[in-house]
This record gives structure tokens, sequence and C-alpha cells, in this order.
């Protein structure tokens, strides 16, 4: 049965920001979130927390543990957290205060890398010292978090006599953010990363460029950001990513960049208008059929597979891209090819008057940059479109599944059934789950479907993609329904998505928080309760 979760609310503090994430009030008088796999407390009972109470790891060095061991510590001894409803539990202070939480990880040295370890175990007697032990650094931080939601109240208090092991059922549980249609600052990336962190998720898929704007300062190639963002002030420097990768990795989060190409490239026209098709151009011309469109919504562009001058450009922002970004995912994009878009240049109509077909100029287009990527040391990420899309796609025998992964975004389970049987891993942002942008309206102002006087459900409300995704409905969705056993390892994990049309810094927390949360315990943990 599905688990009756949400009956109170936990407010969780990120350092950065606060965040009220709904729990659980099944098993224990105390919750932790995401709930963890093992939880025995068999008396609750707490105490208080020593007064200089300290987190140490004994001849144990690492930068980035250093920094979260910091990090929690100050959040521990300054956030006074009191619960909404009381853990039910006897209280004591006939045995000391908890005085110390000894750190222990067996290897240092193992990278922030998808499938890493992130086990840890927790023991907090009622005497003593407490112990998180992990395989990795990483998962080190995950108990970390889990120990600083057990502490609570002024004076602070500390649940003693309980045993945690705790581990994820996915390794790839993240959250996609969009910058290129609206800007983000750094400092909303960082506390997104924070909150993400905080929620045991593990990867931030940064989404970077689009159609709109160019906001990334690619060194080789500076005009695409100086020409193609939205002002000098709107710009991601190296300097910035770097803070932005480095503060992913102090909280135990992958910063995943997605350059989306070859459609979703009209910003690079304002650079090199000689490399891209359709650009500048109205994105449904008056009259015309919605499959004779140049792109499914305002800001129009393609990059054109036929000019040699697209792959000398693309490939330095490729390697650039990949020297800012360590992470071994460079996502690709690929999605939402449009036929119309590409017809309009007059070297593909010769191509296509010759007998070419717009299949194969994708294909060309991956061939031509699928293996410079691969050579990078990176696995490639494509949109589920480059191998599904009913009109443009590549055949399997082009994209290796040792060397790709595919993120699916339509049709539910049917897609991802799909991309696994085809023997690919996947990772799923279903839209009809885990798009966060859905139910608030449609980008498009000017638009007649809202001419309509006996309706106020036409069009889905403006929305493509309505209604909105609530809670529940991320929660209950079960990324592997229908796959056998050997389909289901091939799912990576998921990510929820905010796209920016109608989303930016104003809305942001609100959009992903507290839903974001729900798919994180289910990753983590799951979404049934086996024992009910």
């Amino acid at each position: 049965m599905l688990l009756p979760f949400f009956n109170s609310i936990l407010i969780i503090s990120t350092g950065l920001a606060v965040l009220s994430v709904p729990i659980s009030t099944v098993e224990s008088t105390i919750q932790v979130w995401p709930k963890p796999r093992t939880f025995s407390w068999p008396q609750p009972q707490a105490t208080l927390l020593s007064p200089t109470f300290t987190i140490s790891t004994p001849n144990q060095i690492h930068i980035h543990l250093s920094s979260a061991i910091k990090r929690y510590l100050n959040l521990i001894q300054t956030e006074h957290h009191i619960p909404l409803v009381p853990p039910t539990l006897n209280f004591t202070t006939s045995t000391p205060p908890l005085q110390t939480l000894l750190v222990s990880v067996s290897d240092l040295t193992a990278p922030l890398h998808h499938n890493v370890n992130e086990s840890y175990t927790l023991t907090i007697p009622t005497w003593g010292p407490a112990k998180l032990t992990a395989e990795t650094v990483w998962g080190a931080m995950r108990g970390l978090e889990t120990f600083s939601q057990l502490v609570w109240g002024d004076p602070l208090r500390v649940a003693v006599g309980l045993y945690i092991w705790d581990a994820p059922l996915f390794a790839h549980r993240g959250v996609l953010l969009d910058t290129s249609r609206n800007y983000y600052p750094v400092e909303d990336i960082l506390r997104t990363i924070g909150a993400i962190s905080v929620n045991k998720m593990n990867v931030f898929h940064w989404h970077i460029t689009d159609s709109h704007s160019f906001p990334l300062l690619v060194p080789s190639e500076p005009d695409l950001a100086a020409k193609g963002s939205y002002g000098p002030d709107m710009l991601y420097t190296p300097y910035d990513v770097n803070r932005i990768v480095q503060f992913g990795l102090e909280h135990g989060v992958r910063v995943v960049p997605e350059i989306d190409t070859p459609a979703h490239t009209g910003s690079w026209a304002e650079a090199y208008p000689d490399i891209i098709t359709c650009a500048n151009m109205f994105w449904w011309p008056a009259g015309s059929k919605w499959e004779d469109r140049l792109a499914s919504e305002p800001g129009t562009g393609q990059l054109n597979p036929l000019n040699p001058k697209t792959y000398q450009v693309l490939k330095r922002v490729i390697n650039d891209v990949a020297t800012l970004f360590p992470e071994p995912f460079y996502h690709a994009g690929a999605d939402e090819i449009i036929p119309g878009c590409w017809k309009a240049d007059p070297a593909i109509q010769s191509f296509l008057s010759n007998g070419g077909t717009l299949s194969q100029l994708l294909e060309i287009f991956v061939n031509s940059t699928f293996p410079y990527i691969v050579s990078l040391n990176r696995t490639v990420v494509y949109w589920e479109d480059v191998i599904l899309d009913a009109n443009i796609k590549v055949p399997t025998t082009a994209l290796p599944p040792e060397h790709t992964i595919l993120q699916t975004w339509n049709n539910g389970h049917n897609n991802t059934k799909k991309i696994v049987s085809s023997g690919y891993r996947a990772i799923v942002s279903s839209a009809d789950f885990y798009y966060l942008d859905c139910g608030h309206g449609g980008f498009v102002g000017n638009d007649s479907q809202y001419d309509n006087q006996t309706s106020g459900t036409s069009g889905n409300g403006g929305s493509w993609c309505a209604p909105f995704k609530t809670w529940q409905t991320i929660y209950d969705y079960d990324i592997t329904y229908g796959l056998s056993k050997e389909e289901a390892n091939l799912v990576l994990g998921g990510e929820v998505a905010l796209w920016s049309e109608q989303a930016d810094p104003t809305v942001l927390d609100a959009r992903i928080w507290p839903r974001a949360s729900a798919m994180a315990e289910t990753l983590w943990s799951g979404n049934r309760d086996e024992t009910a």
C-alpha cells in the first residue's frame, strides 16, 4: 500500500533556505527525510546534546568532507528546530550529554560520479559517542544530514538508542533547471543545490543554453555569450561555473551540464547567423498548420548539419564545457528538432530534393559530434527524441548503449519501456509526472485559444502539460512500472524539471519545493510500505 505520508510537516533548514517538507508519522516518533531504508529505535528516548559537541574524523582528511562537517556542526548548534509535532519519547538527563559524533570513511578517494556508494550506518547509543560509518565521503554526507534531523529543541536534545542503515534505491536523483529562458543569479543556483543535498538528491542538471539566451561564457567562443545572452549582467563566467561545481562537491551534488543541440540553438545566431537555420523567424507562420511550424514556441533556430563551420564552433564549445565541468555525463540535448526549421534552409532543401531525409541530417550531426564527446571521456546523455521522435531520429546503431544514456519525457512508462528494451540506460523525467512548470499557463500571450466565452478549460487552461503536478502525483509515480527486472536495472533514476518559460528567481523555490522532496523520498527509499 502507499505510505500514508504527509501527515505532518518537517521544517528542514538548508543553511541557505528553509523548506517545509511533509513527512510520515507511521513507524517512529521522530521523522527523517527521506525515510531511511532501515530505522531501529526500540525504546524511543533522547538526551541532551553537549554544548561542546563535536564531529570528529580521526586521522581522515578530505576537503569536501571537512567542509560538510563544518556546515552541519554549525547547523546543529544554531538551528534549534522545534518540531511541529513533538516526538513521543523518554527524555532523560540521567545519562551524560552526547559529546561526539565519530565519522569513519572507508574510501576517501572515490569520486562523485554516477553510482558512487552513498550508503551509511549511523548508531547513536545511550552512552558514549555516536558513530557514522560510510564507504565514501558522499555516503558520510548523507549520514550527516540524517544526524542533523535527529537533533532539535532548546536546549538541544538528540535521539539516542537508535540504529540506521541507509542507502538509495536509485543512483541518479536530480533536479533540472533551465537558465536560458530566464536567467537565475548564481546565488539562486547555489541555494537550489543546497536544498537538493538536504533531500539526499545528488544531481543538478543544468540546462544552460537554449534558443532564448546563451548565458555561458565559453572561453574559446566568447561571442556566443557576449551576443547571445540577455546582457553582460546575465552571464555565467568560468569563475561562476567553478564556484557552482565546487559548491556541488561540498554538498555531494553532481553538476551535469546540458548544451542542447542541434535544435534549441536560436541564441547562437547572434554570433554565428550562418550556422543557424530559420533564425529570428516567426515560430508559427500565419495560416500554416502546426506540423509546418518552425519551432514549438517563440525562439527559432537549429544548427545546420551541412555547414562544416557548425562543427568547428560546436567542438570548441564542447571541449570548453568538458573542461569547465569535471562531471563524466555530458548532456547533448537532441530534443524537439522541428522539420520546418531545417527545411527553411536552401542547402538543406537541395539535400532533401536529391533524396536525402531529415533523419539522415540528424545522423550526419550525431556522427560528427557523438564520437568527439566520447573522446573526451564523457558518457553522452540525449533526450529520448534522438531515437523515438516520429519524424527525425537516428538508428540505434548510431548510438552505442555503452556510451549513451537516454532521458525520457514523453508518454510515461511506454517510452521508458522502449528505451530500456533497446538496451539503453534511462533517466526518467516524464512530463506527466515530473514537470514542475506545468499548470501555470502558456508561454504565448496572444493566443486565440483563450478567446472562448463558454469554457474555461480549453487547451488545458493554456498549459500544454496541465494540470499542475501535485506532490501526490510525483510521490506515487513508479519509474520502473511494467519493466522486467533486467529492464528496471537500466533505469538509473529520475529528475524533476523546471522549465523557465513561466518561472524566474521570484518563484524558483515555490516551484521546486516541496514537490521535488516527494520524488527525493521515492527514489531514495521507495513510495510503498512493504510491511503493510
